[in-house]
């Protein structure tokens, strides 16, 4: 998925300008998936701090070759179904980026009530020639309930938070200054270490005085200059069980398998099996069964978002071994 949504941005972001954020266990993993990457461009995180310090690090990376330079942040575990339209709909905001000192986040057409999202209010009748489709965002709402999304979706003025973004790189380092100084305060302190032999070190020694924070919270909430591009190109946010079913392919009876796997009288499952065990599956109908590591999980696909619940439950139980 890192490889695909590398090659989703070809004729927008030559790979030189490519920088992928991840942990730094994982750098090297990064480098054989993209092996063209330089090495300069993986930025290892020594913690998770969430996306505040994430998108710090490398915008402020990125300010250091061009300050002007219009940033495009992406998570790389979307699936995209209309690249030709997502293109289509990037490259209308890196322009809206690049003439006006806004920071824009991509929205989507939802398309059902799903709790598994976030969503963005937007302010209707508030376009102008100026910011073309762009529309002013009123409000952000983090995963709601089942209620609370039926309403969302029926009022017609509510996107789904894509957390994809676009801005200036000066644009959203004057964002960490105004509303997250802490941070900005700790790699205003390294400009001269960032790029260098002595970055590593650095970073290690910020992370550990950065906060937790998500960019949403921190900025996206409180910045006055926010406006949100409404989007519909086939996405979908593959960090939930049931997007699984709903962009994979299904058998005749809406079943998304992979593994060894014989069914009998089940549908509308998610089934994700290792290949070298036989799987038996009978009388089921819209559940999740996946094992991994030595788990098992079974779960009704509509309540997959406990799924945090019960891995907090087996770490109390079971001890931090279980992930």
């Amino acid at each position: 998925m890192l490889q695909l949504t590398v090659d989703r941005f070809t004729g927008i972001c030559p790979l030189e300008n490519v920088f992928v954020v991840t942990n730094r266990d994982y750098s090297e993993l990064v480098q054989q998936h993209l092996p063209d990457l330089p090495p300069d461009q993986i930025l290892g995180e020594p913690i998770g701090r969430n996306t505040a310090p994430c998108i710090a690090y490398a915008s402020y990376r990125i300010a250091q070759r061009d300050p002007k330079a219009v940033i495009i942040v992406t998570p790389a575990d979307h699936a995209v179904q209309r690249e030709e339209e997502f293109r289509g709909i990037i490259s209308q905001a890196v322009a809206s980026a690049r003439a006006q000192d806004i920071l824009i986040t991509l929205g989507i057409q939802p398309s059902r009530p799903d709790t598994g999202y976030g969503y963005i209010q937007f302010i209707d009748g508030d376009q102008s020639e100026l910011y073309g489709s762009l529309r002013k965002v009123k409000t952000f709402t983090e995963k709601p309930n089942l209620e609370l999304a039926k309403m969302f979706v029926n009022s017609g003025d509510f996107l789904w938070n894509s957390g994809l973004f676009i801005w200036r790189a000066e644009v959203i380092l004057q964002a960490f200054h105004q509303y997250l100084g802490d941070i900005a305060e700790v790699f205003d302190e390294g400009l001269d270490q960032l790029g260098t032999s002595k970055e590593a070190d650095f970073i290690t020694n910020a992370y550990s005085r950065c906060r937790n924070i998500s960019i949403d919270y921190g900025i996206m909430e409180k910045a006055d200059n926010v406006y949100v591009l409404p989007a519909d190109f086939g996405w979908s946010d593959l960090g939930t069980w049931d997007s699984l079913h709903r962009i994979g392919r299904g058998d005749e009876n809406g079943n998304v398998i992979d593994g060894d796997v014989i069914l009998y009288d089940t549908r509308e499952c998610v089934i994700k099996t290792p290949s070298e065990r036989l799987v038996v599956v009978q009388g089921l109908e819209g559940y999740i069964v996946a094992e991994y590591d030595n788990v098992l999980l079974i779960c009704k696909r509509t309540e997959e978002q406990r799924v945090k619940e019960f891995v907090a439950d087996v770490r109390a139980k079971k001890g931090s071994g279980y992930n």
